[in-house]
């Protein structure tokens, strides 16, 4: 006892290391901000300039141009890298923490069936041919020595998830939120990624402690035993929680509640971002906070955590390997199957609840953007050494050219259905018919 006692305290970081890190932090956050606004003027989603920054100040643009400053700002030392991928990691649990928060368990339940069967095909079909396309793509895309099924179950839920704050943002730009379409939209992908969160712990647990039918039936039980925590135990200690919590602490105490939850499945050997997002779900569940309580910390995460996290997303890309044919190939043939099974699923499930092809590509034109959720699937996997380098680009090459792709599609689809009143008297309840609200689609057009 007495030598832990007399033992010195744990030294600071060095001056040199103290002071790359600040500078990498400050030169990833400057350049997200601008290239993220410049990808706003353009019509795209931010995360496309945030993730951009990454590439120009990575391998792809910087490492070629300026080998000596790219060496210095980002150096290959593990301790240097990890203080940055730390800041990265504590923006992503709650950025994802905050997405769980938008999934309207409410509006869920409301909207019933109908939900229930365009999430399901959503889900389902372009999982399926996720894994079918990971077990036949060449060995030169999966990391050495890697496994397989692993990769194919990756693969697919890579490929069947959606990224709620991406369509939420595009559906809100475009003023279509308050219509069915829109309700449908974002339930369906809530529920998708909601799945996708949980096929994901099942995948990484089966990449770190291998693939066998103990390991598999151990991950789905611990699953299992999460999901019904959550719901019998987390939920009513929140409520009490946030009950006596003081409202000028909220926010402090809410980001908390995300990280501990988060340390709690990874503690479990489940991923740290499904206690965040079963902890968002969680809070917005007990109704006891005020969105407008929380807009400070969805400020700080999107405006800074967040756009770092993309930042580093980006460090990780290596665009020079789409030099060799064979990974170009792959890339297309992954980004088509991506597209071709959410629109695929959409229009399964439309046309089983009765919509016409136009609401039916609607729903797949939205669904397809997958953005920011796709990106922390990627970067998982990246961790967990299911995906290297390569796989891990054309996962993100894939976020975004979905997420580029949805807005344009969304405009040309929503164009030819037409508004119902009951829509048209929600965009009034709403104050959304004003001329100075954002430009949307053309009430009542139609083919």
């Amino acid at each position: 006892m007495g030598s832990v006692l007399a033992s010195s305290p744990m030294p600071p970081a060095a001056a040199a290391t103290l002071l790359v890190f600040l500078t990498q932090v400050a030169v990833l956050l400057l350049a997200a901000i601008l290239l993220g606004r410049l990808a706003t003027r353009l019509g795209m989603a931010a995360i496309v300039g945030e993730l951009f920054a990454g590439v120009v100040l990575g391998p792809s643009v910087l490492g070629h141009l300026s080998p000596p400053v790219a060496g210095w700002l980002f150096p290959h030392q593990a301790g240097q890298f990890n203080m940055l991928d730390a800041v990265g990691q504590v923006g992503m649990l709650l950025l994802v923490g905050v997405a769980g928060m938008c999934l309207d368990v409410g509006l869920l339940r409301r909207q019933g069936p109908r939900a229930g069967v365009v999430s399901l095909t959503s889900l389902v079909i372009p999982l399926g041919l996720g894994i079918a396309c990971g077990l036949l793509l060449p060995a030169v895309i999966m990391p050495a020595g890697g496994d397989r099924v692993v990769f194919a179950g990756f693969i697919g839920v890579a490929l069947c998830v959606s990224a709620i704050p991406v369509i939420a943002k595009i559906l809100t730009d475009l003023r279509i939120l308050h219509r069915d379409l829109g309700q449908l939209i974002l339930i369906a992908a809530g529920v998708d990624d909601a799945v996708g969160w949980l096929l994901l712990a099942v995948v990484t647990t089966m990449a770190t402690v291998g693939v066998s039918t103990g390991a598999v039936t151990l991950s789905v039980a611990t699953l299992v035993g999460i999901l019904l925590f959550t719901a019998l135990v987390l939920r009513p200690v929140l409520r009490v929680v946030l009950r006596v919590t003081d409202q000028g602490a909220v926010v402090g105490v809410v980001a908390v509640l995300i990280l501990l939850a988060a340390a709690g499945t990874q503690a479990l050997k489940m991923e740290a971002v499904l206690g965040a997002f079963l902890c968002g779900i969680a809070i917005s569940s007990t109704r006891l906070v005020e969105p407008a309580r929380l807009a400070s910390l969805r400020t700080v995460v999107l405006g800074v955590f967040a756009p770092v996290f993309f930042a580093t997303a980006g460090l990780r890309m290596d665009l020079t390997l789409l030099g060799n044919p064979v990974v170009a190939l792959s890339a297309i043939v992954v980004l088509a199957v991506a597209v071709a099974g959410k629109f695929g699923g959409a229009y399964a499930g439309a046309s089983m609840i009765g919509l016409d092809r136009w609401h039916a590509l609607s729903l797949g034109a939205g669904l397809n953007a997958r953005g920011i959720v796709q990106i922390v699937v990627a970067s998982v996997g990246l961790r967990v050494g299911v995906v290297d380098t390569t796989g891990y680009t054309i996962i993100v090459l894939v976020a975004l050219a979905t997420s580029v792709m949805a807005p344009p599609m969304l405009r040309y689809t929503l164009g030819r259905v037409a508004t119902t009143q009951d829509e048209h008297d929600r965009e009034v309840r709403l104050g959304l018919d004003r001329d100075d609200s954002p430009a949307s689609v053309p009430v009542g057009s139609a083919a």
